[in-house]
């Protein structure tokens, strides 16, 4: 009997919701394995789902962190498939690695990776980290939704500007704090995530990396790595660390937005217009848009309001069901893969100008310094 081997990220929450609980579920670290044996391994079950892979963090990475925070996301992620039902979940890893006793993985032979990331002319420029998620992204949209696009932004920065940026491999996991409400969606946890991308700059620093832009696809890992960037700041004051909220926020962001935007208030903000015109110009075939269910019912308040960027003063963290029947906020039946070609761009924009500012004030600040 053959196995299929189907990858998870790009289901739908409803057919996430549909999985037989006992289908195997594996989740790699890092690429580039054998999978043609994978089956035999697991017995010949008639699907395997492959979870997306976690690029670096272990020990024999090309990016490693301390063991105990990095076990702490991989159980993180473990508990998320375990609460949700399934009933096989397992880490993919190289064969010689060690885990904790107790954590299923399976050893699996796989290419060399690099031998790093950077070159010594790398560590003169911005190192983009990409973080995106898995989460339901509605009836329509993948669950990869969040780090299909923000890849794409990044990567396009760093091939943009060359010179000034060097881009890292996308992180598909983050901070979801409606977890339970949809199937298919993770949650690292907002200490373990906190920690681990702290790890991550303290390793970069010690490389001899002075300039690090987060930038995230999920606006819920968006308040963590604010703290991330003011924790990295009073650890390594010689380095300029920074973050931004989403994509397209900024004032030219936001002219690009309303130059296309077909939906009023309330039509961007998950599974809308903006997320399916950037998916479905990155990858059409994921997008099933007669599947889409617009809402924009969002309980609304003066200081408290839902659109791609919040609106108000209050901050809130209220249940997704109170608005969403479906999963979505806003319009996703408005999206365009040609709105989304042109959004791409923008951001992209947005992006290489932050870079250009982050180098600035990396030496406007280096110099001042010197002054003194």
């Amino acid at each position: 009997m053959d196995t299929h081997l189907f990858h998870f990220d790009e289901l739908t929450w409803p057919e996430v919701a549909a999985l037989p609980r006992h289908t195997p579920l594996v989740l790699p670290l890092g690429d580039g394995y054998d999978l043609a044996s994978l089956p035999s391994r697991l017995d010949h079950p008639p699907r395997i789902g492959l979870l997306p892979a976690l690029p670096f963090g272990w020990i024999g990475s090309r990016l490693a962190v301390p063991p105990p925070i990095f076990l702490a996301t991989l159980r993180g992620l473990l508990a998320n498939l375990l609460e949700d039902g399934f009933t096989s979940a397992t880490l993919l890893t190289p064969p010689d690695m060690d885990l904790e006793s107790g954590m299923p993985h399976l050893g699996l032979s796989s290419r060399p990776q690099e031998s790093g990331f950077f070159s010594p002319d790398d560590h003169e420029k911005v190192v983009l980290l990409p973080i995106g998620h898995t989460e339901q992204h509605g009836y329509h949209a993948p669950l990869n939704t969040d780090t299909l696009i923000i890849e794409a932004i990044a990567r396009g920065t760093a091939s943009r500007v060359p010179d000034q940026a060097v881009c890292l491999p996308v992180t598909p996991y983050g901070v979801s704090m409606h977890r339970r409400s949809f199937a298919g969606t993770f949650n690292i946890g907002g200490r373990a995530f906190e920690d681990f991308w702290l790890a991550v700059i303290d390793e970069l620093v010690a490389r001899g990396c002075t300039r690090i832009y987060l930038l995230s696809g999920h606006g819920g890992n968006c308040s963590f790595l604010t703290n991330v960037v003011k924790y990295a700041g009073e650890r390594h004051p010689r380095t300029f660390c920074a973050t931004s909220y989403l994509y397209l926020s900024g004032p030219q962001g936001v002219a690009a937005l309303e130059q296309r935007r077909q939906s009023p208030i309330g039509g961007m903000g998950h599974a809308c217009e903006l997320e399916t015109s950037l998916v479905l110009h990155l990858r059409p075939e994921l997008i099933h848009l007669e599947r889409a269910v617009d809402e924009t019912n969002f309980i609304t308040t003066p200081a408290y309001s839902m659109d791609w960027i919040e609106g108000g003063a209050l901050v809130a963290n209220p249940p997704w069901e109170d608005d969403t029947r479906t999963g979505a906020y806003g319009a996703g039946s408005l999206g365009t893969a040609k709105k989304g070609e042109f959004w791409l761009t923008a951001a992209i924009d947005e992006k290489v100008d932050h870079v250009a500012e982050i180098h600035a004030q990396y030496h406007r600040r280096r110099a001042r310094r010197s002054e003194h």
